[in-house]
């Protein structure tokens, strides 16, 4: 449920910022840095745009392969896995390669993510967009709160590091402090949203997508995602720089 929410948004979103800074029509290139299960690059494909993965994971890599394979051969021919970091796309690309790049749940299991972040804006294109999915440092108390645990509510206030559901140790990003890196290294904040104000600590087995529940619950979030002061105290924020 919460990611079906958050693939949705995020998708919406990322339509809007690419219509508003491309003409309509042009085919793309695309790199996905953390591919993950190749939602969103299947997605764009469909769309029309060339798309590369990156992914580090060798199962997330798999599931990506095994859900290209699903697809018509003219969709298959549009997308490149690589089993790759993201921390190395000075290895794999040339600067100004792409278009557009995504790099969404990615930076939460990056100690440094600066590094990782100039990279990517190196593989930008001039009026390229940076598109970055993060976990909300500024609202990090808000799960555990609502939850009742106040222990660790407390500790996340004064701590980006958190641990995630499956366990592992991760951290949050502040807005403002991504701002001022995004505008270091080239490609300054031009829109941001959150992701889950509502539905963050949703049960798995909730309305399903089609539902008349869904589509109302979607289009509250949706709201609440570009409104102050709700996206704020988002659990996820979705941050989109321009290069240049």
């Amino acid at each position: 449920m919460r990611n079906t929410v958050r693939q949705a948004l995020v998708a919406h979103q990322l339509d809007e910022q690419i219509t508003a800074r491309f003409p309509v029509g042009q085919r793309l290139r695309i790199l996905d840095v953390g591919v993950g299960q190749g939602t969103q690059a299947l997605r764009l494909a469909r769309a029309g745009h060339e798309v590369t993965g990156l992914e580090s994971d060798a199962a997330m890599l798999e599931a990506a392969r095994a859900a290209l394979a699903g697809e018509p051969e003219g969709i298959r021919g549009r997308v490149r896995l690589i089993e790759g970091d993201g921390r190395e796309t000075g290895a794999h690309f040339l600067p100004g390669t792409f278009d557009v790049v995504l790099c969404h749940g990615v930076l939460m299991y990056v100690s440094e993510p600066d590094p990782l972040l100039a990279g990517l804006a190196r593989v930008l294109a001039p009026g390229g967009l940076l598109s970055l999915l993060v976990r909300n440092g500024d609202a990090l108390a808000m799960r555990p709160g609502l939850a009742g645990d106040f222990d660790t509510a407390l500790a996340a206030f004064d701590s980006p590091s958190y641990t995630n559901r499956i366990g592992l140790p991760v951290r949050a990003d502040r807005r403002e402090e991504l701002a001022e890196t995004l505008t270091a290294i080239g490609a300054p904040l031009r829109a941001w949203y959150g992701v889950r104000v509502f539905t963050d600590l949703a049960p798995d087995d909730a309305e399903p997508p089609g539902s008349p529940e869904w589509e109302r619950l979607l289009t509250a979030e949706e709201r609440a995602g570009r409104t102050d002061p709700y996206r704020a105290v988002a659990a996820l924020l979705h941050l989109c720089g321009v290069r240049g």
